[in-house]
C-alpha cells in the first residue's frame, strides 16, 4: 500500500475503528476529521464513512437528519477538498446497498437501477455528492455495504433475544439479506485506496447472499440455541414504522466489480463468518 497517510471521517463507527487498527498496524498515519470539520492537507487518501445511524424510527426530523449527514456532510467534505492546495488522489465513500430497494429475488449488480422510496433517494444523492470531487482530479469510489457483520452494529442487536432463545425470522424470512464480514469490509476499503483502476460505484457485500431465513437458522445453530420465534412483519412495522423496511427489504446483491478487480473474499460464506465473529464476541 503506496498511500502512507489516511484521513478518516465517521472513525469512531463500527467499520471506522477498525479501519484505523489496520491502517496503523500497516504502518500507515492516520488522522481523524472531527465533524464540523476540515480533511487533513496532507492526506493521501480520504475515507468517508459519517452518518446519522439508519436504525432509529423515521420521524421527519430523522429523516433529515439521516439524508443531510451523508449527503450535505459529503458535499462539505468535498468543499473542503477543493479548497486545499495539496489533494488526495483518493476519496472512498460509504455507500449502501439500499439504493437499489426492494426487488424480491432479482440479483442486482453494479448496473441495476436504482429503487425508489426514501432510501434510494438517499443513496442517489449521497453519491453524486461524492462523485462532485471527480472534477478536481480525485479518483471516488462509492462501497456499497450491506449488513456488516462485527463485534457491534446490527449482529449485537439479534444476539440478546437469539441468546435467551427467543430468536427467530424477521417477517415471511423469504427476503434477501446482503451481508459482508468487517474484516473483508475494511479489507475492501484499502483496496479501493490501493487499486488505482477501481473507481465508481462498488458492491460492498459478500458473494453468497442469504434469505433471512437461512441468516436466522445459521446464527441459531453457530449459537447454538433455537429460532422458533418469528417476528411477523406488521409487529416491526408498529415498533419501527417506515425503518422497518429495512429489514423486511429483499437485496440479493453481488460484488461483481470488486470481484472483477481482483479483490478476494476472506469470508465468502456465512457460517465461517458467524463462526470468526462470535467467537469474540462477549
Amino acid at each position: 500500500m503506496s498511500v502512507v497517510r489516511v484521513a478518516i471521517a465517521g472513525a469512531s463507527g463500527m467499520i471506522g475503528k477498525r479501519l484505523q487498527q489496520k491502517l496503523v498496524e500497516g504502518g500507515h498515519t492516520v488522522d481523524v476529521i472531527p465533524r464540523g470539520r476540515s480533511v487533513a492537507a496532507e492526506a493521501d487518501a480520504v475515507i468517508q464513512l459519517a452518518g446519522e445511524p439508519i436504525a432509529q424510527r423515521w420521524t421527519e426530523a430523522a429523516k433529515k437528519r439521516i439524508s443531510d449527514s451523508r449527503v450535505e456532510g459529503t458535499r462539505r467534505l468535498v468543499q473542503a477538498l477543493a479548497a486545499q492546495s495539496k489533494r488526495p488522489s483518493v476519496l472512498v465513500c460509504a455507500s449502501a446497498v439500499g439504493i437499489y430497494g426492494s426487488r424480491r429475488d432479482e440479483i442486482l449488480t453494479e448496473s441495476s437501477a436504482p429503487g425508489g422510496g426514501f432510501l434510494p433517494s438517499v443513496v442517489i444523492e449521497w453519491e453524486k455528492a461524492a462523485r462532485n470531487a471527480e472534477e478536481l482530479g480525485i479518483r471516488v469510489v462509492s462501497l456499497r455495504f450491506g449488513v456488516v457483520l462485527g463485534n457491534g452494529g446490527a449482529l449485537a442487536k439479534l444476539l440478546t433475544p437469539f441468546r435467551f432463545g427467543a430468536g427467530g425470522r424477521l417477517g415471511s424470512g423469504r427476503q434477501w439479506m446482503s451481508w459482508i464480514h468487517i474484516d473483508d469490509a475494511v479489507r475492501l476499503i484499502q483496496f479501493a485506496i490501493e487499486n488505482t483502476a477501481l473507481k465508481g460505484s462498488i458492491n460492498a457485500t459478500a458473494p453468497h447472499p442469504v434469505t433471512n431465513d437461512e441468516f436466522t437458522r445459521r446464527l441459531a445453530t453457530a449459537l447454538h440455541r433455537p429460532a422458533i420465534f418469528p417476528v411477523p412483519g406488521f409487529a416491526l412495522k408498529l415498533v419501527f414504522g417506515e425503518m422497518s423496511e429495512v429489514l423486511l427489504d429483499s437485496q440479493r446483491v453481488l460484488p461483481v466489480a470488486a470481484q472483477a478487480a481482483g479483490f478476494r473474499f476472506q469470508y465468502p460464506e456465512l457460517s465461517a463468518a458467524l463462526v470468526d465473529i462470535l467467537a469474540t464476541q462477549t
